[in-house]
């Protein structure tokens, strides 16, 4: 495995030593902002999960390796590229067998972290079962992920561009655990509710960090999802953002837009239809996640070391 994989000596010493690290993903620095705001994005949540007690590794394929944590130079190369392949897990042999350069996608990050022996990992949605899909067959390869690889993934619930309940519906048959954190309703991404109440609802990092404990100390493969609400403050409430979303829907349709282009296609036409809310909406639920992710993160790893 260590053929494949480039961890940056800061990370290194965390995973060795037992310290909390959160993982990050790099298609939203690759294909989810133009620059320099993606890389000054990248920089800030990076400093959140420090100041937070984690140490940050941002995750790509660069060079024909997986690399776990990136320089300065990588986080610019990922920024300002105009062919960065978008990775989930199908294409990641490619990636590193052609040595091209990769931006990890929920899946292809939750790999990479599993592969360095990270068990957190904050991004902003997931993806999930797309509007249609019954038609397309359109399902995000980021839940069957969920469901066979150990991490925990911190995000705003799904994107609210998809089919949330068919999203959770399909979460349930992969045996995923689904969190509420101080919410007991699922996040919609851009609002702080779906309207869809979850079972599971946990009220501190230290509560989700000794479930998550128990489900993988008792031998329970697969990751689970903290659906940790955008703040308040920042929210774009579902009656204001479904409209946008539903006119991006159609557009996208009409275009004959799917597989790996919709949804960036999808969040850049929300983003104009609601005239740059929803990108400052996106961002402040990233940092949110980042923070979340590392306090969990930094409680977990004070429950493993107390059994040493």
């Amino acid at each position: 495995m260590q053929k494949f994989l480039q961890i940056q000596p800061e990370v290194a010493d965390a995973i060795a030593s037992g310290k909390a690290v959160v993982a990050l993903e790099s298609t939203i620095i690759a294909h989810g902002m133009p620059f320099p705001e993606n890389i000054e994005m990248a920089k800030k949540v990076e400093e959140i999960v420090r100041e937070n007690g984690a140490v940050p590794a941002t995750i790509a394929c660069i060079g024909g390796k997986v690399c776990v944590g990136l320089n300065a130079d990588q986080l610019h190369e990922l920024a300002t590229s105009q062919n960065v392949m978008k990775l989930s897990r199908r294409d990641m042999p490619y990636a590193i067998s052609h040595k091209v350069v990769g931006a990890t996608t929920v899946a292809a990050t939750m790999i990479g972290a599993e592969m360095a022996g990270i068990k957190f990992f904050a991004t902003g949605g997931i993806g999930g079962v797309h509007r249609g899909s019954e038609i397309t067959g359109d399902i995000s390869a980021d839940l069957q992920e969920l469901g066979r690889t150990s991490v925990a993934v911190v995000s705003a619930g799904a994107k609210a561009i998809l089919d949330i309940p068919k999203t959770l519906e399909y979460l349930e048959t992969m045996g995923v655990p689904v969190i509420g954190f101080q919410s007991k309703y699922f996040g919609a991404f851009y609002s702080r509710s779906s309207g869809i109440e979850l079972e599971l609802d946990m009220h501190s990092p230290k509560d989700v960090a000794a479930f998550l404990q128990a489900k993988w100390k008792m031998g329970l493969a697969g990751g689970a999802l903290i659906s940790n609400p955008i703040p308040s403050e920042f929210e774009i409430h579902n009656s204001e953002v479904e409209p946008a979303i539903l006119s991006a829907v159609l557009e996208a349709e009409k275009n004959g837009i799917g597989g790996k282009n919709l949804t960036p296609f999808l969040l850049a036409r929300i983003k104009e239809i609601t005239d740059g809310r929803s990108l400052n909406a996106n961002l402040q639920l990233v940092y949110n996640n980042a923070k979340v992710a590392a306090l969990i993160s930094s409680e977990y790893s004070t429950l493993i070391s107390s059994e040493l």
